[in-house]
């Protein structure tokens, strides 16, 4: 008797480590997926999120919120960045001369609406010719995949 109730418990752990294999194994499909994700998001948010701040600021001066709105529209909602990952490029313009942030209202201080500056508008020119090569080859190998996979 002492010996089944052995073979038991053993069949329980087996089953156990089974199913904690399989567990494991899914989590790291799943975080695979995950980071593949984040990674084309990675592409838009640091690669074109700064050159189209500047570009949607060279139409217009604007805050965050409406930057996030306008690239929304112009994409028709397949791209609305967060305005989290807005505001520090607005930031780093800001530090660098490109852009220049005036409140609002200064009491208040509620929005601050930024404008491109002549630097910002002249580095803005010169990011744009130099990221067109890219951007063009880029798709080119985005309509190879997509052609490949699909």
């Amino acid at each position: 008797m002492k010996n089944s109730s052995f073979n038991t418990k053993e069949d329980i752990r087996a089953e156990e480590k089974r199913l904690y294999n399989e567990y494991k194994q899914k989590l790291a499909e799943l975080k695979k997926v995950h980071k593949e994700n984040n990674a084309v998001g990675q592409v838009f948010t640091k690669g074109l999120l700064p050159i189209y701040v500047l570009y949607i600021l060279s139409e217009s001066p604007s805050n965050g919120n409406d930057i996030s709105h306008k690239i929304g529209d112009k994409t028709k909602g397949l791209w609305v960045p967060s305005t989290g990952g807005i505001y520090p490029i607005l930031k780093k313009f800001e530090k660098e001369g490109l852009i220049e942030g005036q409140w609002d209202d200064p009491k208040k201080k509620f929005q601050k609406i930024y404008t491109l500056t002549p630097l910002g508008e002249s580095e803005f020119l010169e990011r744009k010719e130099l990221l067109k090569p890219k951007i063009q080859e880029a798709l080119k190998v985005f309509k190879i995949i997509y052609s490949d996979l699909y």
